[in-house]
């Protein structure tokens, strides 16, 4: 009886295929690193995919499908690089309505081993993170308007809910803003306060968490504002950990806030358009994302197709306006910026590809690598180094 058949075979090519590239592309470049991007599932597209990013080039090469699940649309990876969560924006999950977040263990193929779901605890998940001790997982319910956080286990496996907030409320935009929508949730450098960015209620919610029980409380101050109607959806603490920059969707601005980290509270600074003023269309921005340097922050435009480019004044946490980068698609709904600062990644979502640009140090201008690769439905980009 022969060791391997011709279907044992067919099977097992794949895998094979994904080990080989994975092996030779290390050999070549040691400064190469796994990259999973988190898709919608409603057309061609199978769950979360993997590449192997090159270093030194920024070329991607595809590793193919890591795991096969419904509307994986956002991903965090846990500080040991050995996990990753993913929400799933469904309508159900086990019977009941709501979405659900799914755990997995990262394999050196590229491949994800799906190590259990659980209930997100709200309707359509959207966003999550992993605190800084890898314990808990905190979820983002924009349908629920609501947060709750998961524990974890020591294999990466969710456990309880530890905690649950329902945010009440409306603001201006009769259509967008007739109830709360959580759109992102996010924790300080030092894993004290959770922030979540409310597009529902034009404001910043601020918890006081409890990394050893996963608990939240409400911070005193609740909550910061921004501008009536311009609805609040990403957020990003610059690495110094004195000012943070939220995006705003509703009116394509972007507030920088200077950030008191004993407290937990935010003053605003100033708010700018993330916009050329020539544009006069449809836009809504989606990501924003502070250079690992400090010294720019970059935010999505979904209408514009473009990212914007901002300058950081060292001594006051202010931006300057740049300039502005076509991201060479449609509807670039995230960007992520590669762990060397050297390269940033576009998922342009409609027209199904993900583009890379280089950075330059000085200025911070995008110039394009040169390197693109097609995708169905693209929509978080994430990095395990």
């Amino acid at each position: 009886m022969p060791l391997m058949n011709g279907r044992h075979f067919a099977f097992l090519l794949p895998i094979i295929i994904g080990l080989f590239l994975v092996f030779a592309s290390a050999l070549s470049d040691p400064k190469s690193f796994p990259v999973f991007v988190g898709t919608y599932t409603r057309g061609d597209s199978k769950g979360i995919y993997a590449y192997r990013m090159s270093g030194a080039t920024g070329s991607l090469t595809p590793l193919g499908l890591a795991a096969e699940v419904s509307n994986p649309s956002f991903l965090a990876i846990d500080p040991s690089n050995r996990f990753l969560y993913a929400v799933g924006e469904i309508n159900n999950f086990e019977g009941k309505p709501g979405g659900a977040v799914s755990a997995f263990a990262i394999q050196k193929d590229g491949r994800l081993t799906l190590l259990n779901q659980a209930s997100s605890g709200g309707a359509g998940p959207c966003h999550l993170t992993v605190d800084a001790q890898g314990k808990h997982v905190l979820v983002a319910n924009y349908g629920g308007g609501n947060l709750s956080v998961l524990g974890t286990e020591s294999d990466g496996r969710l456990g309880n809910s530890t905690a649950f907030v329902q945010h009440q409320g409306s603001s201006v935009n009769p259509r967008r803003q007739s109830r709360p929508h959580a759109h992102g949730v996010y924790l300080d450098a030092g894993n004290r306060f959770a922030v979540v960015a409310d597009l529902g209620l034009d404001k910043l919610m601020i918890y006081r968490f409890d990394a050893s029980k996963g608990t939240l409380q409400p911070n005193e101050p609740a909550f910061a504002s921004v501008r009536p109607g311009a609805g609040p959806r990403h957020f990003a603490f610059h690495p110094k950990g004195r000012y943070a920059y939220v995006i705003n969707e509703l009116d394509s601005t972007l507030t920088t806030f200077e950030y008191d980290p004993d407290r937990g509270s935010f003053k605003e600074l100033a708010t700018l358009s993330t916009l050329p003023s020539d544009f006069d269309g449809t836009n809504f921005p989606a990501e924003v994302a502070v250079h690992p340097s400090g010294k720019f922050v970059y935010g999505s435009n979904r209408g514009a197709d473009n990212i914007v480019i901002f300058a950081v004044d060292e001594h006051s946490g202010a931006l300057k306006t740049v300039g502005w980068q076509a991201t060479e698609g449609s509807n670039p709904r995230n960007f992520a910026i590669d762990p060397s600062g050297q390269y940033l990644l576009v998922a342009n979502q409609d027209s199904h590809n993900i583009v890379v640009f280089r950075i330059d140090q000085e200025t911070g201008k995008l110039s394009p690598a040169g390197h693109a690769v097609g995708i169905d439905s693209p929509v978080c980009i994430v990095f395990a180094p």
